[in-house]
């Protein structure tokens, strides 16, 4: 997990421009607890281009990351005195940089300097807000965007005109944990920076075993797919003479 602002109470503190869009407000969740999250709801005015950015985001070494976002957005069409502008989309970008070097006006304020990673939708609008004042009607969508090459990046969420409410954020990545397979051991190894990347991870024999040689092939080798998940073995070690495999292929005595 590189962001979660899931169950957040205190101040977020994520930049706005201009300062009339994007509100931070503190709000009850389903379980009537407090939490922070920001509101947007200029449906009146025609042209909005609100903007919200988050802090800098180190990268950590991963090549590409995943967002999960929780939000709800009202219904145009329940709103009486709507504009004909109104939406129930708002855009996702982010901004690579080797710094925290962002302030109100840089990176600037549209794409270009922002990389579009996709315009979101949601799936369930609401059409009424809950007497108790609660988030009604969640929507949860991940997107995911790569290879990332800098020190670290920003998220920015772009509102053209919608009543929406941004309730929580996660940003994350998948990984292959270090692992002993075959009589062999490979270290924790990140996803590749697309989505069908496989990343290969050389592996050492373990103690007392020895590699097998494998025709046209040197080095035992494992790959990590884009889910973190490993796959695709090749060569594999044994155990030495007047060794025994014991613990399903984890070490030879």
């Amino acid at each position: 997990i590189l962001l979660d602002t899931t169950g957040e109470t205190s101040e977020i503190g994520w930049t706005t421009h201009p300062s009339d869009g994007w509100d931070e407000v503190s709000v009850l969740d389903d379980k009537k607890r407090l939490i922070r999250t920001f509101e947007v709801c200029n449906v009146a005015e025609p042209g909005q281009n609100n903007w919200l950015r988050t802090h800098f985001i180190e990268r950590r070494g991963v090549h590409r990351v995943h967002v999960r976002l929780y939000f709800s957005v009202r219904d145009c069409a329940s709103m009486r005195t709507v504009a004909s502008s109104c939406k129930e989309t708002f855009t996702l970008y982010y901004h690579q940089s080797e710094a925290d070097i962002a302030s109100q006006e840089l990176p600037e304020w549209r794409e270009g300097p922002w990389t579009k990673v996709d315009t979101i939708a949601a799936d369930e609008s609401f059409s009424q807000v809950d007497s108790t004042g609660k988030v009604v009607k969640m929507n949860v969508k991940v997107r995911s965007f790569g290879p990332l090459t800098k020190q670290g990046f920003y998220l920015a969420f772009q509102d053209s005109g919608a009543c929406m409410s941004l309730v929580a954020v996660q940003v994350f990545f998948y990984k292959c944990p270090a692992v002993v397979k075959g009589f062999a051991s490979f270290p924790e190894t990140f996803a590749g920076g697309e989505k069908t990347s496989l990343v290969e991870s050389l592996g050492m024999c373990v103690p007392n075993a020895e590699e097998t040689s494998v025709t046209g092939s040197s080095g035992v080798r494992l790959h990590c797919n884009g889910e973190g998940d490993w796959m695709v073995a090749i060569g594999r070690c044994t155990c030495r003479a007047g060794y025994q495999p014991v613990d399903d292929e984890q070490a030879c005595q």
